[in-house]
């Protein structure tokens, strides 16, 4: 029997991911044994070392506050004084895929969101990222040497890649696919069973 995947597309430092994640991981508990997921690094913003626009400061921690007020997700707003934001996601992105070859990705998007919105830390710094793998365990001198090199920029292009297949829009998405058919699965960010239900339905009944 051919395996059914659910892709889910991201962006570590996406907010709305980070706000997804609790119902995201109740989600991933109880799915079918039968369907893989798939992590797909989506890339939102460039490698750029400007200082972030003090307009898009404002309208960040303005979506932070949103999220919290929609999902009850807790955000660190320390960070817009602390900090000096850039408009960069790409190195967190190759950080999580130098994790995904040390099998720990998943716990990568954990450590570099808890950095990002609870400890006021940038995870557009290296410095950040090679704290977070430190953090969860990570082979320190290979994450380093992972992180720029043409493997994983390869394997991060991968995903650019897939997202474009996929037809993403936006962070998060989730994209169940069998054989060459995908399907977009609707995001709510508070209740799980309603996207259980879809991917079930889809699994089940309708597609496949």
């Amino acid at each position: 029997m051919m395996k059914i995947t659910l892709y889910y597309v991201y962006d570590p430092m996406c907010s709305w991911c980070y706000g997804f994640k609790k119902t995201f991981d109740e989600v991933k508990k109880e799915l079918s044994s039968d369907i893989d997921i798939v992590y797909v690094a989506g890339g939102l913003a460039p490698h750029n070392d400007e200082p972030m626009a003090i307009a898009m400061q404002e309208k960040l921690e303005s979506i932070w506050t949103q999220i919290t007020l929609y999902t009850g997700t807790k955000f660190n707003h320390e960070y817009w004084r602390v900090a000096k934001p850039r408009r960069s996601t790409y190195l967190s992105c190759q950080a999580v895929i130098a994790a995904r070859l040390q099998h720990k990705e998943e716990q990568m998007i954990s450590a570099i969101q808890e950095a990002y919105y609870l400890k006021a830390q940038n995870p557009s710094n290296e410095d950040t990222l090679l704290s977070c793998a430190k953090e969860i365990g990570l082979d320190t001198e290979k994450f380093k040497s992972d992180l720029y090199s043409q493997e994983v920029l390869s394997l991060f292009q991968d995903d650019l890649n897939l997202k474009s297949t996929l037809r993403v829009q936006g962070f998060p998405s989730l994209v169940l696919k069998y054989k060459k058919e995908a399907y977009p699965i609707n995001i709510d960010y508070n209740n799980k069973d309603n996207i259980l239900k879809q991917i079930t339905n889809m699994s089940e009944n309708r597609y496949f």
